[in-house]
């Protein structure tokens, strides 16, 4: 098995994208951790920008993450928001100005340089290989995948391109099934939990 050699190039790939990333949140008196949850917050959809699925999805603790978000807000990029259902439930939703920075910051420039190096075809045989790493990691760690909504189990493709989350069964826009969702089953996952009815 290749497992070592797979190892040592993803961390120092890991490692020179953090590096990058760290620069961007350096500049605006932000740590690695604090970058995490806004590009976290960013790309995730409303079942899953609680302070509990930030923790979930950046394996923290909760007294971490608390603070970590509590940072974030003082600094005006991140406002929360009561659940409309249930107002037990905190969202976490980035400012304009956390959407700038992330925008600004992610993906780190240092990858946008390395991919100007390489072809279509290439950039495509590295998606392809680095989704059946993560989708093979997410299977082996038996925990929350965090997937993409358009790749999960509940995802429902419905007529005239309408789209429904069978878990929950609220309707889908196309901009959420593009989002990670901390519900995520991957689909053909035979540990799906069984659905709930809205």
């Amino acid at each position: 098995m290749k497992t070592e050699q797979i190892f040592n190039f993803l961390e120092r790939i890991a490692n020179l994208l953090r590096t990058d990333t760290r620069k961007a949140g350096v500049c605006k008196g932000l740590q690695p951790v604090q970058m995490e949850a806004l590009h976290y917050l960013s790309c995730c959809n409303r079942y899953s920008n609680t302070p509990a699925a930030v923790s979930d999805y950046l394996g923290l603790t909760k007294g971490t993450v608390s603070q970590t978000l509590g940072v974030l807000e003082n600094a005006g990029f991140i406002e929360k928001l009561p659940d409309l259902k249930d107002r037990r439930i905190v969202h976490l939703q980035l400012t304009e100005m956390g959407q700038v920075l992330v925008n600004e910051s992610i993906p780190p420039k240092l990858l946008e340089a390395a991919m100007e190096l390489t072809t279509e075809t290439e950039q495509e045989f590295i998606l392809s290989a680095l989704s059946q790493i993560l989708q093979a990691m997410q299977q082996a760690n038996k925990l929350k995948s965090f997937g993409v909504c358009k790749t999960c189990r509940y995802h429902q493709l419905e007529v005239e391109n309408l789209r429904r989350c069978a878990l929950t069964g609220e309707t889908l826009t196309n901009k959420d099934s593009e989002k990670i969702c901390r519900e995520h089953v991957l689909l053909g996952s035979g540990d799906a939990k069984p659905l709930r009815v809205a």
